[in-house]
């Protein structure tokens, strides 16, 4: 097993590694930023080193000074977490280079799936349902775009092969709208990316999000661990996981997170990942795979009693999965809030002293979060605070014990979004189950 890792990352996720490393033994080194001297992980870690300033450019995603920390610490290995350098090829592959481990996948793998062309190539190939497109990047021939444009139908959407977060698509409705969209999109990819690569799929009016976590040990094994519904987002960004997602089969549970395994093998992945797709009618169309650990990983560990962090820190340790698709049993309904510090009705982010910070409890109720009375939200990275996520016999009862939750917990000295999610969870709509990624966006008036 792995005898020290640094942690490369920060706020609740790191918190929820240095707790897993903590279970087995493994002991901790917390890099951080000035501005955060004072997280919960850094308090709580074996040892810790200051990688730089408060900008993100110049501490969490400088891969010389995090290498550097896993040198001078004596660390083997280096977990990336989620955002910041969790899917950066080139961060996988300098590691490695250096000596220690990835807790991750391989850099081939990382790149593969972080390019959308080649990633979608690569589904195809291994069976995996794909959004009728341009099954390629577009080409400068106006007239060849225009025609494959008529083939799928409109609308369309064009997107950048080096995108995501929601940055680089343009929705296009009319043929007349095509070239200026395929232009101003390959400029905005040039800028934001580095790659001006498109791409052109069918655009689906009104689909869920579905996605399926996987775990695979590089080792000829794979499994996955069902599905989650993530749709419902703002701005692209998601709001409110849960899993089981509701109305999914089991035949559609075990035929398409089959087609997920299949694929992880073909490539030869290794760690946790998550292929994420729109569903609608029925239907699982594949838009990207995160080769990484994802945020809302609690639900799928709650209904499923597997711990994903775990897995990885075995499976970057040389060893093969601890269990087959065979063991994976689903139990109730699991439901996840991300608790962020913003206004609720802005979404302005609120960062400041917290004076006053109070969690949860009760029967299957989990708060994984960073802050504490007395800490201070830094303004420089990212809003979320904490996620909390609900687990019952069933979705009725997931929901039962989340507004609980919601009214108990107290976070004082900041505004944050639970008003907003107290709200959701009585929209009728939302309690049926089924809405589309665009529901929450028609509801506060912001589509």
């Amino acid at each position: 097993m792995l005898d020290k890792i640094v942690i490369a990352n920060r706020g609740e996720i790191a918190l929820r590694i240095l707790r897993a490393c903590r279970e087995m033994g493994i002991k901790t080194v917390a890099v951080h930023s000035t501005a955060d001297t004072n997280l919960k992980h850094v308090l709580l870690a074996d040892e810790t080193v200051c990688i730089g300033p408060p900008a993100s450019a110049d501490s969490y995603l400088d891969m010389p000074a995090i290498i550097s920390a896993a040198e001078v610490t004596d660390a083997v290995a280096i977990h990336p977490g989620y955002g910041f350098l969790s899917e950066n090829a080139d961060f996988a592959e300098r590691v490695e280079s250096s000596g220690f481990t990835f807790i991750g996948p391989k850099a081939d793998a990382i790149r593969l799936m972080g390019d959308k062309v080649s990633a979608i190539r690569a589904m195809k190939a291994a069976g995996v349902p794909c959004v009728p497109g341009s099954d390629g990047p577009l080409g400068e021939d106006g007239d060849e775009n225009l025609r494959l444009a008529r083939n799928i139908g409109y609308p369309i959407i064009i997107k950048a092969s080096g995108g995501g977060g929601g940055r680089g698509m343009r929705v296009v409705h009319a043929e007349a709208s095509l070239l200026a969209a395929i232009t101003v999109t390959k400029a905005e990819a040039r800028s934001a990316f580095g790659n001006d690569t498109v791409y052109m799929e069918k655009f689906l009016e009104h689909p869920r999000h579905v996605e399926f976590q996987i775990l695979a040990d590089g080792q000829g094994n794979a499994v996955h661990l069902g599905e989650r519904d993530c749709s419902m987002q703002r701005r692209h960004q998601k709001v409110i996981e849960e899993a089981p997602a509701p109305g999914i089969t089991e035949e559609q549970r075990n035929r398409i997170g089959k087609r997920c395994v299949n694929a992880c093998l073909e490539i030869g992945y290794r760690s946790a990942g998550t292929f994420e797709f729109l569903y609608e009618n029925g239907e699982f169309y594949f838009i990207e795979m995160n080769t990484r650990l994802q945020v809302e990983h609690p639900v799928t560990e709650m209904i499923t009693g597997i711990d994903i962090v775990r897995e990885q820190l075995q499976i970057a340790a040389g060893m093969p999965l601890s269990f087959t698709q065979d063991d994976v049993r689903f139990q109730g309904h699991a439901i996840e809030c991300r608790i962020n510090a913003e206004d609720p009705k802005t979404f302005m982010p609120s960062p400041g002293l917290i004076t006053l910070a109070h969690a949860p409890g009760g029967p299957g109720i989990r708060m994984d979060s960073h802050i504490y009375s007395g800490y201070r939200v830094p303004p420089f990275y990212d809003s979320m605070i904490g996620k909390l996520i609900a687990h019952g016999y069933n979705r009725d009862a997931a929901f039962g014990r989340m507004r609980n939750a919601l009214n108990e917990i107290v976070i004082e000295g900041i505004r944050t979004n639970v008003p907003l999610h107290r709200e959701i969870f009585q929209h009728a709509a939302f309690q049926a189950g089924g809405t589309d990624i665009h529901y929450l966006e028609k509801r506060l008036g912001l589509a």
